[in-house]
């Protein structure tokens, strides 16, 4: 997506309960490693631009909530 001049790089979560940490805790360092890079190749395809990468977490026990971190990391 974009915010401005920046392109934005989102991971979305869905977890159906909390019992293994919940949506934030799925997303492991070895998941933000492909996400990155992934992001990486995308901008040398497509050119280097302000990015930023973000994340949407939701419980589906709670319908209505939605979390969203900027630059999550």
């Amino acid at each position: 997506m974009r915010d401005g001049k920046t392109l934005v790089f989102i991971e979305v979560r869905l977890r159906s309960s909390a019992n293994f940490g919940g949506a934030a805790m799925s997303i492991t360092p070895s998941k933000q490693q492909k996400f990155t890079r992934t992001a990486e190749r995308y901008l040398q395809i497509h050119g280097n631009t302000y990015c930023r990468f973000d994340v949407v977490l939701m419980q589906s026990t709670q319908i209505n909530a939605v979390e969203w971190i900027q630059n999550a990391f």
